[in-house]
């Protein structure tokens, strides 16, 4: 942990060199976002509700799901732009240094870019959570957090499988982005609204359903069920075949030669 901390902090200083690129490139990326916010905002101006979710629900949803993948692009991108490691030849000198593997594919990248993204998720927090009809008890402001903590656990699995393919195909296969920009795009909206085809792959085989519908029906008292409230923790539980696919890539790594 002192050594990723330490990779970290030398990311940020990178970063800070040009402080007002910086500045301009998170204020990008919260606009870039922000027109998501706008697609809502008319959608429920046209429309004034969808499904029987209400527009504070609905930011809450998807608020929950943009700070998940937003935290996991910021502090897992090493995974994300794996392909470029194996390509250029990088991921040989990884393979005999003497830390892990993974700690060091983690470390290579950092995106502080993306904060952008995370200080919008937090604006929409701030104004929907008090707006909604919800009553914010103690377990549903930890279900909110568990929503956050879940989402990003399943979102840096989805990259550490996008790196693993790389391992067998050496670019990266841009399919995966169904699954990743995919996922986020599907997020904005609880998912049962998409139809039980669409709920049922993102319960039993990528479990974003898990992290995001469940327990925003738990936390708007759609259900009674408290054990809704603890189906993020299936986030994390996704990384368990995530680690092993990368395992099993790695041990049939064979150099580019670059």
């Amino acid at each position: 942990m002192r050594l990723y901390i330490k990779f970290l902090l030398m990311h940020l200083k990178s970063a800070m060199e040009y402080k007002a690129s910086f500045a301009l490139t998170v204020l990008g990326q919260f606009m870039t976002s922000f027109s998501a916010f706008l697609g809502i905002y008319f959608m429920f101006g046209r429309f004034g509700a969808v499904g029987d979710y209400s527009f504070e629900e609905t930011l809450i949803c998807y608020a929950a799901v943009l700070f998940a993948y937003s935290a996991a692009e910021c502090f897992f991108r090493g995974f994300d732009a794996f392909e470029s490691v194996i390509s250029n030849g990088e991921f040989d000198r990884a393979m005999v240094r003497p830390r892990p593997v993974m700690l060091l594919v983690l470390c290579s990248r950092a995106e502080f870019a993306r904060f952008g993204r995370l200080m919008q998720a937090v604006v929409i927090f701030a104004y929907a959570i008090p707006a909604s009809d919800i009553g914010w008890t103690a377990d549903r402001i930890f279900t909110l957090i568990m929503m956050c903590a879940g989402g990003t656990a399943l979102f840096a699995g989805l990259f550490i499988v996008r790196a693993s393919v790389c391992f067998f195909t050496v670019e990266g296969l841009e399919f995966m982005n169904i699954f990743t920009d995919g996922g986020r795009e599907l997020g904005t909206y609880p998912l049962d609204i998409y139809g039980q085809p669409v709920l049922r792959f993102y319960t039993y085989v990528i479990p974003l359903a898990c992290v995001q519908y469940y327990p925003l029906s738990y936390i708007t008292a759609r259900t009674g069920r408290f054990w809704y409230a603890l189906l993020p923790l299936a986030g994390f539980v996704f990384l368990v075949p995530c680690f092993a696919l990368w395992r099993i890539g790695v041990r049939h790594y064979k150099s580019t030669g670059s």
